[in-house]
């Protein structure tokens, strides 16, 4: 049974023969290797174009911004992995990033998203801040939590939003987007009743889509970085191991609330 329209297999990525690789249209070995940085690579490897220098900035910027973040639960996933599996780092890394979802990471595609639908009901010349507004408003009927904005601890703007704003400004790139999710922040105190600022969820998509970073891919970009910092967190991990004390201290602080055979003499703790 046939599903889908295409019936041969397609690639503008890669190919090769027996003496040369080509990568979106490049000879792996002589043009890329050694000329190339990575940030530069995976735009190219995206996008199908070598970054300009600005893209190539702001893009740089974000992966950095994005690749650590504590022991959040995806790194607490991939540690105790490690843990219970050390000759599986493959598997710990994919145990991290099988987390990133809409609370995690994947609130910056989400943010794109609504910036991108902002920017289509301004249209060229329309008011952003109306738009902003109305987008909002249609997101809090429909109960859908507006992505980007607020943070368990920066209640002021997320430090990281500035210094991506920055990096943008100096290479000529703050643009619309940057000025759609700064009017997004300003219409949430009326449609919203709370204050929340930026954080780097928001920041990161606002500053990707004004150098034409393809929202499709945005989502990718925390992906990237945080495997780059889940890697780190499991080479510590190869040489000082948290993984089964992170294990533990969950256990310790479980309770224990369902039902229990006659004669049971154990406390209400999970933990043995």
């Amino acid at each position: 049974m046939k599903i889908g329209k295409e019936t041969q297999p397609r690639t503008r990525i890669s190919t090769s023969d027996e003496h040369t690789i080509v990568v979106r249209g490049s000879d792996l070995c002589a043009d890329l290797i050694g000329k190339l940085s990575f940030t530069d690579y995976f735009h190219l490897l995206v996008t199908g174009r070598r970054p300009d220098a600005a893209a190539a900035a702001v893009l740089d910027a974000t992966l950095v911004a994005i690749a650590e973040h504590g022991l959040v639960p995806s790194v607490q996933a991939s540690r105790m992995t490690l843990a219970a599996a050390p000759e599986a780092m493959q598997g710990a890394v994919a145990a991290g990033i099988l987390g990133c979802g809409s609370v995690i990471l994947g609130a910056a595609e989400n943010a794109g998203r609504m910036f991108s639908e902002i920017d289509r009901e301004a249209g060229p010349q329309g008011e952003i801040a109306a738009a902003a507004e109305s987008v909002v408003r249609a997101y809090r009927a429909a109960g859908r939590a507006i992505p980007g904005y607020g943070h368990p601890l920066h209640k002021a703007r997320d430090p990281r939003v500035d210094a991506l704003f920055d990096v943008a400004a100096r290479h000529g790139r703050r643009g619309r987007f940057v000025a759609i999710a700064e009017a997004v922040e300003r219409v949430i105190p009326a449609v919203v009743g709370k204050d929340l600022k930026l954080n780097v969820s928001a920041a990161i998509p606002a500053v990707l889509l004004d150098v034409g970073y393809p929202v499709a891919a945005l989502k990718g970009v925390p992906i990237l970085a945080r495997t780059a910092g889940l890697i780190a967190h499991l080479t510590e991990e190869v040489e000082h191991s948290i993984g089964f004390a992170l294990s533990y201290q969950a256990s310790r602080e479980v309770v224990y609330e369902g039902e229990v055979p006659p004669g049971w003499a154990g406390g209400t703790s999970s933990y043995p």
